[in-house]
């Protein structure tokens, strides 16, 4: 560990992750193989990598546009003054807010919506729009991915 408590990692390290992040669901055996080092040495990577928090876990990665018929939008969101701390907590509270992230430039934060039809979407922006603390907000609808 480092001063700033993050960990250190290695060539080895960088490289199982970078195979895990496209076959999250890989044997311990076929990363060994992979990685020309012992299952002994690819698991306990994996732990240490998992205790760290490093790796938050294993899943499917699902194709965007997999759920047909759901509507998906990214919504830009301007905050007042100081508020984003209060903003991000109560935009955290609704579940069709499918990633939250902050960003630079015009807008405070980045969302990405997802629900299953217009009525919903509608009724997600008045919800948004209607915390205190958000200013402005534009959003576009993600029409199909390429």
């Amino acid at each position: 560990m480092t001063r700033s408590s993050k960990p250190l990692y290695d060539a080895l390290d960088r490289r199982l992750i970078s195979i895990l992040r496209e076959d999250g669901r890989a044997p311990v055996s076929k990363l060994a193989e992979i990685l020309g080092v012992t299952r002994t040495t690819v698991q306990a990577r994996m732990d240490r990598l998992l205790q760290s928090g490093t790796l938050l876990g294993f899943t499917a990665r699902v194709r965007e546009d997999y759920e047909e018929g759901e509507i998906r939008a990214i919504m830009m969101i301007e905050v007042v003054g100081k508020s984003t701390a209060q903003v991000i907590r109560l935009l955290r509270g609704i579940p069709e807010l499918y990633a939250l992230h902050t960003t630079n430039g015009n807008w405070d934060l980045v969302a990405e919506l997802r629900v299953p039809n217009l009525q919903e979407f509608d009724r997600i922006l008045r919800d948004v729009r209607m915390i205190d603390g958000v200013l402005n907000s534009e959003t576009n609808l993600l029409l199909s991915s390429v």
